[in-house]
């Protein structure tokens, strides 16, 4: 077979690690031919592209980022550029198309896959957000990345006698905000899934004062709002890809508890921090499992599929099945974190 891979989508700690496996299963076992494409679906559509051999992933298992490079395509280009991409898979002889990616990424992928090109999906996001499969790998590393700034925010908090709004990433899932809260001790989480009331949120954190506590840490995901009507807040509008632009609930929170507080009060965006460098090693091996049974099922012919992970097993399951729906933080979560409002 002679197979494509390509990443798209905001980058994810554990892309390099599919990347090699696809191309030591496909190359090592089936003697395949792999190409990678450059930066996502634009590398497709502009038929831009490198082999892809054993030496050229060597080393690069433990490495963040994707040596394939990533962007963004607006939904309305990669539309018109269908049939633009059925005439370069054909030129180049491809049997199989591996994309891997988040939400937009994998909406493509099933678009590709209904005008016939054979498309094998893998899910990444550090989001956790893909409803078909339990966990998507990049989220370990996230969680992980944001715990110890937490840990190591609550030192300078205390010594300045602050409230620290410390803003994740998620987009509109609070599953980093919740693990990485839970893991740290935040004393106050605010999630998208759940408006939160502002009045409780300051009556929390100001308790924590009067009962002569010197700081408290709040954990919020950038999709986070308040309750309508109950201050004011910023939406943010949205980008050239149809995506939301959060306008900071980090700085609108630190703006408005310092009002009510009397405290001072600071945000911290953490931002892309916790998208790169090395991937965990649960993530790794994900990853690489993905990869494995990605190659696997573009042998098999099962196209229009997507690798997941139900309980310990990889399965497939279809990409029209995958972009249904986002998975959010279901409410009995809420509970066992006991600091969710």
């Amino acid at each position: 077979m002679r197979i494509g891979v390509l990443t798209s989508g905001g980058d994810c700690p554990g892309l390099n690690a599919v990347i090699r496996s696809v191309v030591h299963r496909a190359v090592v076992d089936h003697g395949d031919e792999v190409i990678g494409f450059h930066d996502g679906w634009k590398g497709l559509l502009e038929c831009d592209y490198r082999k892809l051999d054993l030496d050229s992933v060597s080393g690069i298992l433990a490495q963040g980022g994707t040596i394939l490079g990533s962007s963004r395509v607006q939904p309305a280009h990669l539309v018109d550029g269908v049939e633009r991409a059925r005439g370069h898979v054909a030129e180049l002889g491809l049997d199989a198309i591996i994309p891997i990616g988040g939400e937009g990424t994998l909406k493509a992928a099933n678009l590709l896959s209904e005008a016939g090109l054979p498309i094998v999906g893998v899910p990444k996001t550090i989001d956790n957000d893909i409803a078909s499969t339990d966990v998507t790998f990049g989220f370990d590393t996230a969680v992980g990345v944001a715990t110890e700034a937490l840990d190591r925010l609550k030192t300078t908090a205390e010594s300045h006698q602050r409230v620290l709004i410390v803003e994740v990433m998620g987009r509109h899932t609070g599953w980093i905000a919740l693990h990485s809260g839970m893991a740290a001790g935040a004393h106050a989480i605010v999630v998208p899934e759940r408006p939160f009331d502002i009045d409780e949120l300051a009556a929390r954190v100001g308790a924590r004062f009067e009962a002569g506590k010197r700081f408290a840490i709040v954990v919020a995901a950038e999709g986070a709002k308040p309750r309508a009507g109950s201050m004011e807040f910023d939406e943010g509008g949205k980008d050239i890809y149809g995506h939301e632009r959060f306008a900071g609930i980090a700085r609108q929170l630190s703006t408005e508890l310092e009002e009510r507080l009397g405290k001072e009060a600071r945000p911290v965006i953490l931002g892309h921090v916790q998208r790169g460098g090395t991937p965990t090693a649960y993530d790794r091996v994900l990853a690489t499992r993905f990869g494995w049974h990605a190659v696997e099922a573009a042998h098999r012919g099962e196209f229009g599929m997507l690798t997941a992970l139900r309980g310990t097993e990889i399965v497939m399951v279809p990409l029209a099945e995958a972009v249904q729906t986002l998975k959010t933080v279901p409410a009995d979560r809420y509970a066992e974190a006991e600091t969710v409002l």
